[in-house]
């Protein structure tokens, strides 16, 4: 298999990731019994370098901000799935920085998380270090000088 396929596959997987995550990551069920804290994140407020905030507010930008940064991963994995073999040889350093990033998002995952983000994130990752090791192969890369 070439390693485009794995970027492709990985884009999808982090396109659902992010769509998942965005759209869940504020959710909780009444059975958890986490109602009175939840009320205290968005009712407490505090002064931040001049911003009134909520713990909420918080909680909220680093979700959002979580799920822009699974949409621009999708869109990278998208990109390198489109490039030539050769270039995809000579970015080794991106590619295996890209596979153990998410390497690191599994083991967050893995400790903090549960099953959803734990499967696409391990899931995520094999199909990145796939690509990142076919594409190192595909293509012989001249010593640099």
């Amino acid at each position: 298999m070439r390693a485009s396929v794995f970027y492709r596959i990985a884009s999808v997987l982090l396109w659902l990731f992010a769509a998942g995550h965005t759209l869940g990551f504020r959710q909780s069920d009444p059975a958890w019994g986490v109602d009175a804290l939840l009320g205290s994140m968005r009712s407490i407020h505090f002064d931040v370098q001049g911003f009134r905030r909520t713990y909420w507010d918080l909680f909220e930008a680093a979700g959002f901000s979580v799920g822009v940064l699974y949409l621009f991963a999708a869109a990278l994995a998208w990109q390198l799935g489109r490039l030539p073999a050769e270039t995809l040889a000579l970015m080794r350093v991106t590619a295996w920085a890209f596979a153990l990033c998410f390497a690191a998002i599994a083991v967050v995952s893995c400790r903090y998380l549960f099953i959803l983000p734990i499967a696409f994130s391990i899931a995520i990752t094999l199909c990145l270090t796939l690509a990142a090791w076919l594409s190192a192969r595909q293509v012989p890369v001249p010593p640099l000088r």
